[in-house]
C-alpha cells in the first residue's frame, strides 16, 4: 500500500480530507464483480443427472438480491446502502490482496448485511428526530436477527457470521457478542468499516450526510481502536488514490 498516502490522510484529519466532499460521495465505486460460486458441490436430482452449476449460481445471486431489495423497499433511508457498502468491501478486500474466494463471500454478506432490520418497525428505521434509548438498544438486534434469518442457508462461505459480527469492535466495545480482536473475522472487521463509512457519508432519517471527509477521519482516529489496522490503510488508500486527496 501507498504509506505516504495513508500517513497525509491520518496527519492532517478534516482538512486534509475536505477536497474528497468537492469530489461528491463514494465515487469512482469499482464495478460489482460477477458473484459466481466456482466450488460448489454438484448436487443430484431424481434422476440423478448433475444439475446446472450455472443456475445454483443465479439461485444464489438472485436470493442475496432478493433480501437485499426487502430491506430497501421497507426503508427508503437504505436504499443502495448495501450494494454501495458491498463495493467499498471488495475494494478494501481486493487491496488487502484477499483470496477471491472470500471476497466473493464477502460480497454476499455485506448486499444482505441489514437484513435483520426487517424486524425493527419501520417508523423507528425512519423516525427523523433522536432515538431514544429503547428504540437503539432495538436497531442494535439486527445483527443477531439477520443472523437467525440467515444462518440456516448453507453458503460455502461464513455469511451468516460475517453479518453478525460487522458492528464488533477490535476493543470489545460493539455488538451483539463484545468479542475483540483475531475474533471477529476479517470479513466482518472490513464490512464493519465500509458500513461506518457509507452510512456517514449519506443522508440518514435524524441527520444529514456528514461527508467523506468525516467518515474518513472517524476510521483513521480510531485506527486498532475500533477498526482493524489495515483495514483502515486499504479503505484510506482506496479512496486518496480515487480522486480523493489529502
Amino acid at each position: 500500500m501507498s504509506q505516504p498516502i495513508i500517513q497525509d490522510i491520518c496527519i492532517y484529519g478534516r482538512e486534509g480530507l475536505e477536497a474528497a466532499d468537492q469530489a461528491g460521495q463514494l465515487r469512482s465505486m469499482p464495478t460489482p464483480s460477477d458473484i459466481r460460486i466456482g466450488s460448489l458441490p454438484v448436487a443430484e436430482n431424481n434422476q440423478s443427472e448433475p444439475l446446472d452449476i450455472q443456475n445454483i449460481n443465479k439461485v444464489f445471486e438472485d436470493f442475496v438480491r432478493a433480501m437485499g431489495q426487502m430491506m430497501e423497499v421497507r426503508d427508503p433511508y437504505t436504499v443502495y446502502h448495501q450494494s454501495r457498502v458491498s463495493l467499498i468491501c471488495v475494494a478494501i478486500a481486493r487491496l488487502m490482496d484477499l483470496p477471491s474466494f472470500k471476497i466473493k463471500g464477502l460480497e454476499l454478506a455485506a448486499l444482505v448485511h441489514d437484513v435483520g432490520k426487517l424486524a425493527i418497525p419501520s417508523e423507528i428505521l425512519t423516525k427523523p428526530g433522536q432515538l431514544t434509548q429503547y428504540e437503539f438498544d432495538l436497531i442494535k438486534t439486527h445483527p443477531k436477527v439477520g443472523y437467525d434469518i440467515i444462518k440456516g442457508i448453507e453458503f460455502p462461505w461464513p455469511v451468516a457470521k460475517t453479518m453478525l459480527q460487522h458492528h464488533e469492535r477490535m476493543n470489545g466495545s460493539g455488538y451483539p457478542g463484545g468479542i475483540s480482536d483475531q475474533d471477529i473475522l476479517i470479513e466482518a472487521r472490513i464490512l464493519g468499516v465500509a458500513d461506518v463509512i457509507e452510512a456517514m457519508s449519506s443522508n440518514r432519517p435524524y441527520r444529514p450526510a456528514k461527508g467523506i471527509s468525516l467518515a474518513l477521519e472517524e476510521i483513521c482516529v480510531n485506527k486498532h481502536r475500533l477498526y482493524d489496522g489495515d483495514v483502515v490503510d486499504a479503505c484510506l488508500e482506496y479512496f486518496a488514490t480515487s480522486g480523493y486527496k489529502a
